[in-house]
């Protein structure tokens, strides 16, 4: 297509790309991916996005029938709507399953940005603020390949390692795009 616009048929080639973007609460994450979404999309990339949370997740409020139907024992609910679908499968004593297994249920995309996981061996992103008085992840972790930061890059940074300003949002998509493209990034 002309001016570099995406066409929408997924090249198998770059088909099912991952990327992680990983760091400390407050640090900046979802507002990075939210952009990074946008922006992806609107260029014409399918993009998927799996977030990982620690706590418990409320799909509908308690007295909605769908939680009634979950909570009385149904194994799966499915929510539709003419706006979008949701399926609740409730684990009950089920181990959380893994990134691949979740992976394996979402249509496919161009690319997968994945919010938490930090232990998964995937190419990541690190959104690091040395503000939050947390340690760095990217000085232990070998899979992190690009760090956006509010900070000047540290002199000793790892080789390989590339570090972006995280108020230039477009300097990681740029990034991201050129990732995609080469692809660096870990295919589903």
């Amino acid at each position: 297509m002309a001016g570099g616009e995406k066409n929408d048929v997924i090249d198998v080639a770059e088909a099912g790309q991952i990327l992680g973007v990983i760091g400390w609460s407050g640090s900046g994450k979802t507002s990075l991916l939210e952009h990074l979404v946008r922006e992806l999309t609107a260029a014409g990339y399918k993009i998927n996005v799996v977030k990982h949370s620690h706590h418990d997740v409320t799909i509908e409020p308690p007295q909605k029938d769908s939680s009634r139907l979950r909570m009385a024992g149904a194994q799966d609910v499915l929510l539709a709507s003419p706006y979008r679908y949701v399926i609740a499968h409730e684990l009950r004593q089920e181990a959380e399953p893994s990134l691949n297994e979740l992976l394996s249920r979402l249509s496919p995309a161009d690319l997968t940005l994945v919010e938490g996981y930090k232990w998964e061996a995937m190419p990541k992103i690190e959104v690091y603020r040395p503000s939050l008085a947390k340690p760095a992840i990217y000085t232990e972790d070998a899979h992190v390949a690009l760090v956006a930061s509010d900070v000047a890059a540290p002199a000793d940074l790892r080789p390989g390692v590339q570090w972006l300003d995280l108020n230039q949002p477009q300097l990681v998509q740029d990034w991201v795009r050129a990732a995609m493209q080469n692809n660096i990034l870990k295919k589903i």
